[in-house]
């Protein structure tokens, strides 16, 4: 069974996350909490700081699992 990756949008950036490729580090919810949360739904919320904040957290993810692509 093939998992897809889901998207995330606000009006600047598109975001993506793949499931298969997370290795749940869990550096998001750690250090954007606000914005990456492990425990609510969606558990991406790009209204909740900067869009070069959460850029930033994006780019710290090991594995890749999150991308973005500012619109």
């Amino acid at each position: 069974m093939e998992i897809e990756a889901k998207k995330f949008s606000n009006k600047e950036i598109n975001v993506t996350y793949d499931p298969c490729i997370c290795k749940l580090s869990g550096i998001c919810a750690k250090e954007l909490s606000h914005v990456f949360s492990d425990n609510i739904i969606p558990w991406i919320n790009l209204n909740q700081d900067a869009t070069d904040t959460i850029i930033q957290q994006i780019k710290k993810c090991p594995s890749g699992a999150l991308q973005y692509i500012k619109i």
